[in-house]
């Protein structure tokens, strides 16, 4: 993973992608959540006085030269089809980048590494 991306002379900040690829990605129906921004982890980092180890980034970063790939790492709400939650993500990353970074993204895997049953 990178640190900075540079794209047409700016350089970024790979923190900032991060935020806009989470914020553009928790919108999309059917996505509890990006991995590492969990609810309960920011609770106990915030009561606790020694920092838990943070959980890992739910976006992975690469360049190919102007062009990103990505790979965002998300919970699933349970009953939404992941081809079509995958097909939101993709759709909704590359427009933010597009828009918020002036990027191409050549390619956006989504990985879906847990599944959120509603309460009963």
């Amino acid at each position: 993973m990178v640190n900075e991306v540079v794209i047409s002379g700016v350089t970024v900040s790979s923190d900032v992608i991060n935020t806009i690829v989470i914020d553009a990605t928790e919108g999309v129906e059917g996505v509890a959540y990006v991995e590492g921004t969990k609810l309960s982890y920011n609770l106990i980092s915030m009561i606790r006085q020694d920092a838990p180890v943070a959980p890992a980034k739910g976006v992975e970063i690469e360049t190919e030269g102007e062009k990103l790939k990505l790979r965002v790492h998300v919970a699933a709400f349970f009953g939404y089809p992941f081809t079509k939650l995958a097909s939101g993500v993709r759709e909704a990353v590359a427009d933010a980048m597009r828009l918020q970074v002036g990027a191409e993204v050549s390619e956006i895997d989504v990985c879906i590494e847990e599944l959120v049953f509603p309460k009963e």
